[in-house]
């Protein structure tokens, strides 16, 4: 078959009949058209025939011949790709090929119709609304599109000099060059496929290939404990043959009785998930220290763990209250469904052995940890494994650690002697990739005379299937004062798949029942929302945030009303710990006049590797183009996981210091000048200590705790449709309190996605499984419904750069502060609009007509 790409002609052979992006990414090389949801439900594959976008999952190749097609590397200069990359319009940038090519197509047909005018949100919505960004990235998608149509991208910057942009890989990304895990083949390449568990809970007794070479992949008891749980992986020279070869795979099972009830869990009952202390220290984590806080174990039901503070005053103190003035008294029951992290990107290793030496590709947050623990795996020295990963298409914090694709494409890889990689399909992902626990929490709140707070409990049952470490009531210790507090974690342990940390572990649950609680004891002490929170919250970061929130022209204006659609505004508050990576290290060697920094941090659409590029430059006093950031790689010098919002207060600080260290080599006079003749000149910097030292005299997995909290404090405006049940959110003003901020408008977009992903946690996302089997239902992304272009309302940030002087650098990071209240700030906007209070989450179109009474 003969086709047009890109301008060339090309000839394939389809006799095996692909699809048309098998064709375009495995045979022809053009990878920046990816391979997601294999359903046409997000959009990264679009590709244009005849000028026309369609989606290339869906598309067979044999309707290609004799057309003309267009990938996104043929849109090289065009002025929407050109803009994607000036108004950061993109985070991890594994979407962001199908979005230019669709907005491309949308570029044309707005230029025809209407000349340079700038459309609106509406029109470019709808436009660009089969696709999907997982990062959230929509504000920016906006601004580059609106841009791009009314002229601001049609001439290529002159005189030589190459377009600024904010972020330092956004040309690749929006060009479709940058290079991730999938998209690598080296020569003899492998694909493996795992084969998983079709039982919730059974023993292997054995494993049958019929000759076939196959690794086993089971734990130490042979016992697998959910359905799709690793069992064995095969490799073949492709993913069909792979597929086709872990068919022929016999696997016998004595299946045992499962405990798939979690109401039954809750009570310690069931057939027991871990028999023995052993099977439970091999528990997973669903937080990011899972077992750090001991707990006992009564059948399924480990807990509690507590973080209470004088908890017998406050049990006290809300019994005596139910009786004696039960108005200052708010209760309730909140729920949360579980929220599937959903990186594009699925999980993906790629690994090699070379003359003894382990390489991996992989898609990972955490290079140096992933090498360290598959030396430790493999018994290997440290020396002896190099992890890579140049860029990464998303995590959200489930791609730590030493997951099943790298087990699987090491042990494949060294069975065959040949490379291999592992990736994940999208039902993989959606059941094994890891998820935010559901939760059932018990609440109750006092108030006293004086309308300060009393006394509150919470206890927090997480649902995370088979794994632990729930810390949702935990993190209610260090909001509104120093009240008495019962504060009790539960894990309610069933034969379903394990949770993972999910961007601010347990803190926007814990803010869905505490911050709608506040809202509720507002309410019956007839006070002011926001006035209220701020006289119980001493922190006077978040004073200043609620000060700039009282004043906002929405928290006064009209809301409510009698008919179909009604407004309403809701306030919602959070904080988060600092942490960071002491031991963080950054590595600057001059290369032919050129400043390279390393360090072995990875960039998952973060900006790492745009803020160590700038610190050193600003640090030195030179261009940004003579200092090249090389993140990526574990053999680099000490960097920190990308998770727990500790990458920018260690890297920063750490560049920092080595820009002064290299200025000192350099001597003195003009560094600029200095750098052409100092070819090879090397110094490290480290992560200096903050003033007065950390919370935490240690590191624990490379955190530690500094002093000081991050704030939010959001205010959100929606309309609900009293028919229908649907809630449409309007606007979100965010104000963030992280102290300085390094790269504004990389910060802003993480804080516009934060925002983004709380709404699909209130209103949309909801992993179910089958109560009989517990397997995952919402197995790909039309069951599972992340939020679209559409579903963004406009969104503010507002940064308070006030608050951390003690910090080298004066910032701490933002990513997780960012989405802990967006839901709740809903919820409590919709019972402004309608007088209903959303107790379970996500408040789905049933629950708010139920509630009505309609």
């Amino acid at each position: 078959m003969e086709f047009e790409v890109n301008g060339a002609r090309r000839a394939v052979d389809v006799d095996d009949d692909p699809a048309a992006v098998e064709v375009v990414r495995d045979r022809l090389g053009l990878t920046g058209t990816k391979l997601v949801c294999a359903g046409g439900v997000c959009g990264a594959c679009t590709i244009q025939v005849d000028g026309e976008p369609r989606v290339s999952c869906l598309t067979p190749a044999v309707v290609l011949a004799g057309r003309r097609v267009t990938t996104v590397e043929g849109l090289a200069g065009h002025p929407v790709a050109r803009a994607f990359a000036g108004e950061d319009a993109l985070q991890c940038g594994y979407c962001t090929p199908g979005f230019v090519v669709e907005a491309a197509a949308f570029f044309e047909r707005w230029r025809a119709e209407h000349g340079r005018t700038r459309p609106g949100r509406e029109q470019i919505a709808d436009a660009l609304a089969g696709h999907l960004c997982r990062c959230g990235a929509y504000e920016g998608i906006f601004r580059a599109v609106a841009a791009a149509c009314a002229g601001a991208y049609d001439t290529e910057p002159t005189g030589g000099r190459a377009q600024a942009v904010p972020r330092a890989e956004a040309p690749e990304k929006a060009g479709g060059s940058a290079r991730y895990t999938t998209d690598l083949r080296p020569e003899g390449l492998l694909e493996g496929v795992i084969i998983r568990s079709p039982h919730a809970h059974a023993l292997v007794r054995s494993l049958e290939a019929g000759g076939r070479p196959l690794v086993p992949l089971l734990p130490p008891d042979g016992v697998v404990r959910y359905v799709g749980q690793p069992v064995a992986a095969v490799a073949a020279p492709d993913r069909a043959s792979a597929r086709a070869a872990a068919a022929q795979v016999r696997v016998d099972y004595e299946v045992l009785p499962a405990a798939l009830d979690v109401r039954q869990a809750r009570t310690g009952e069931g057939p027991l998930v871990y028999d023995d202390k052993a099977a439970r220290k091999r528990a997973p984590g669903s937080g990011e220290t899972p077992q750090l806080v001991p707990a006992r174990w009564r059948g399924n039901l480990r807990g509690p763990s507590a973080m209470s503070k004088r908890p017998a005053a406050a049990v006290r103190r809300i019994t005596e209250a139910r009786s004696r003035y039960p108005e200052r008294v708010v209760e309730g029951v909140f729920t949360t469904a579980a929220q599937t992290h959903t990186p594009l990107e699925p999980h993906a290793c790629l690994a090699q052995w070379v003359d003894g030496t382990l390489r991996l590709e992989v898609s990972t947050q955490s290079v140096k940890r992933v090498a360290e623990l598959a030396a430790e795996r493999f018994g290997l020295p440290a020396e002896r494994v190099i992890a890579r990963a140049v860029h990464v298409g998303g995590g959200f914090g489930c791609k730590m650690g030493l997951t099943s694709d790298v087990v699987a494409a090491v042990e494949l890889a060294r069975l065959h002697g040949a490379p291999v990689r592992v990736a994940l399909d999208r039902d993989e992902e959606l059941t094994d990739g890891g998820y935010r626990p559901g939760t059932r929490i018990r609440l109750a709140m006092v108030a006293d005379a004086a309308g300060d707070l009393s006394a509150l409990a919470m206890d927090a049952d997480s649902d995370g299937g088979v794994s632990v470490g729930g810390s949702v009531a935990s993190l209610a210790r260090f909001m509104y004062g120093k009240a008495p507090r019962r504060l009790r974690d539960f894990d309610a342990v069933t034969h379903r798949p394990p949770g993972a940390p999910f961007r601010g572990p347990g803190g926007p649950t814990m803010c869905w029942a505490l911050e709608q609680a506040v809202d509720e004891m507002a309410h019956r002490l007839g006070q002011d929302p926001i006035a209220l929170r701020r006289r119980w919250d001493g922190n006077p970061k978040r004073h200043a945030l609620y000060d700039r929130a009282a004043a906002l022209p929405v928290w006064s204006g009209p809301r409510g009303g009698t008919g179909r659609f009604r407004r309403g505004v809701g306030v919602a508050a959070a904080n988060w710990l600092y942490f960071l990576d002491p031991a963080t290290e950054v590595e600057l060697t001059v290369e032919d006049g050129i400043v390279v920094a390393r360090c072995a941090v990875q960039d998952m659409g973060t900006g790492s590797r745009t803020v160590l590029r700038r610190a050193v430059a600003e640090g030195l006093g030179v261009p940004e183009d003579r200092v090249r950031a090389e993140v990526g790689q574990s053999d680099a010098v000490h960097g920190p996981t990308s998770g727990g919002s500790r990458t920018t207060p260690s890297i920063a600080p750490a560049a920092a210091d080595a820009a002064a260290r290299l200025r000192e080599a350099l001597g003195a006079g003009d560094v600029a000048a200095r750098l052409d003749s100092a070819h090879g000149v090397r110094v490290t910097g480290r992560r200096p200590r903050d003033r007065r030292g950390f919370v935490t005299p240690f590191t624990l997995g490379g955190i530690a705790v500094g002093r000081g909290f991050t704030g939010s404090v959001q205010v959100a405006e929606v309309e609900v449709d009293t028919r229908l049940g649907r809630v449409r959110p309007l606007s979100v003003w965010n104000g963030v309190a992280a102290g300085r901020i390094h790269e504004d408008r990389l910060a802003r977009s993480q804080c516009e996605g934060a925002v983004v992903q709380g709404i699909g946690y209130a209103l949309y996302e909801e992993r179910r499984t089958d109560p009989a089997t517990g397997r995952v239902l919402t197995e790909n992304l039309e069951d599972y419904r992340i939020p679209g272009i559409g579903d963004t309302p406009e969104i503010t940030v507002h940064f308070h750069e006030e608050g951390f002087e003690h910090v080298p650098g004066g910032g701490v990071g933002l990513g997780e502060i960012s989405t802990l209240p967006t839901a709740a700030c809903l919820a409590n906007a919709v019972h402004d609009a309608t007088g209903w209070r959303p107790y379970d989450m996500p408040i789905r179109p049933d629950r708010l007509l139920e509630g009505l009474g309609t």
